[in-house]
């Protein structure tokens, strides 16, 4: 499958902002190459892809650092990567 195209949630926007801007440069490091692997394999790579379940069903979480998740949905047939949040853990939604 070609490149997923990453379309970012206003949510997610606010998010990524405040990792910027919290200077965390491991953390900032990490979303860099996990947006990397979204666009060509969004199922497998680092940060631990786990597909999530019960109220969560059809969206992904990779791990940034121990506290915050980025979470996102993958449509397949239009090839996009719809990346929901970047702060805080899925069971703190």
């Amino acid at each position: 499958m070609g490149k997923y195209k990453i379309v970012l949630k206003p949510t997610a926007v606010k998010d990524l902002l405040k990792h910027k801007k919290s200077g965390n440069v491991a953390t900032n490091k990490k979303i860099v190459a996990i947006f990397k692997e979204l666009e060509n394999h969004p199922f497998t790579g680092i940060g631990n892809p786990e597909q999530l379940k019960y109220n969560f069903i059809g969206l992904w979480s990779r791990r940034l650092n121990q506290k915050d998740r980025i979470i996102y949905e993958v449509h397949e047939n239009i090839v996009t990567v719809d990346v929901i949040s970047a702060l805080g853990h899925y069971s703190d939604k």
